[in-house]
């Protein structure tokens, strides 16, 4: 589902444009106050590669980096955009070709050089990141040289979740099961108020095939924020989920998680009556539950009532489509 994706994967590559503007920012008036240009020379080149940067001119950003690196290495960011300068040059589908490779190489040199040297903190803790992404499974997949970089950071910022996360993820890619799960769960120790850390940790139970210690999670999660319906409808989806796909559960079990399941979008509603995504499922629930039963009476009643909330949820989404509150 894509709410529980954006949920429990917060730690992954980001394109560098996201972020460029703001750190560029940064970066270019950083003479103006506490650190100086060497020479006008550096001054210029940097200038002109922030602009290339911005528009996405690579090669060209690069070869104006490299001029104002040499000229003053002290710059703030000068070698991560030098080293994103060449990683936006470098192509996955291209792996093999000398050139091409010799880009994500020059990336990783720069961003080390960042990550040791950058005289500004966020410079230094984004040029790990992409450190990571860098040796990551969409790159080089060479997790044994991120695990040491992911525990650099953690050892920097002990208390943010994010980078425990990446570590129990290279953990996990790695089939080193137990160290993965003990880093989520140092995580918890570590901010046990964050509901992330629960939806995160529910998602590696989840792919080991816990449903027991998923759930727990999720409810966690929900109950830290017990005015918030959507961790109260993810608990339902899940329940839903499997009660609609694991055809191995006897019929009792199915049954009683999907009452579970209403319970957790009755919550939803009752503290969004309007959510439609919880009364969609709550619709296709009480349909599921109608095919448990054999009274003829309590069917009709449980497809009536799904019916009446399956109009409203219809009706709600055509409003929010026509721009109507």
């Amino acid at each position: 589902m894509l709410v529980r994706e954006r949920m429990r994967k917060r730690f992954r590559s980001v394109s560098a444009a996201s972020v460029a503007l703001v750190l560029i920012a940064g970066a270019a008036t950083a003479g103006c106050g506490k650190y100086s240009f060497n020479s006008l020379k550096a001054k210029k080149a940097y200038r002109e590669a922030n602009e290339l940067y911005t528009a996405s001119k690579w090669r060209e950003a690069v070869d104006r980096y490299e001029t104002a690196a040499a000229s003053d290495p002290t710059l703030p960011g000068v070698f991560f955009f030098l080293g994103n300068s060449y990683d936006n040059l470098y192509k996955p589908s291209r792996a093999g070709e000398a050139q091409n490779d010799a880009y994500i190489q020059k990336a990783i040199e720069n961003y080390r050089k960042a990550a040791d040297t950058d005289p500004e903190p966020i410079m230094r803790e984004r040029a790990m990141q992409y450190l990571v992404a860098a040796y990551g499974p969409e790159k080089l997949n060479n997790p044994a040289e991120s695990e040491p970089i992911v525990k650099k950071m953690i050892d920097m910022q002990p208390n943010d979740p994010v980078n425990y996360f990446a570590l129990s993820k290279i953990y996990e890619d790695a089939g080193r099961y137990e160290e993965a799960e003990q880093t989520l769960l140092k995580a918890k120790e570590m901010k046990p108020s964050d509901p992330v850390v629960y939806t995160t940790l529910s998602g590696f139970y989840n792919r080991q095939g816990d449903f027991e210690k998923t759930m727990e999670a999720l409810h966690q999660a929900a109950d830290l924020k017990p005015q918030d319906p959507t961790g109260y409808q993810l608990v339902a989806t899940y329940y839903w989920e499997k009660a609609f796909k694991d055809h191995r559960l006897p019929p009792a079990q199915k049954k009683d998680f999907i009452m579970r399941g209403l319970a957790a979008t009755d919550k939803a509603i009752s503290l969004n009556p309007d959510y439609a995504e919880a009364l969609t499922y709550k619709n296709i629930l009480l349909r599921m539950q109608a095919n448990t039963e054999t009274d003829r009476a309590k069917i009709d009643a449980l497809m009536k009532e799904a019916d009446e909330i399956r109009n409203k949820a219809m009706e709600l989404n055509k409003r929010k489509a026509s721009g109507k509150s």
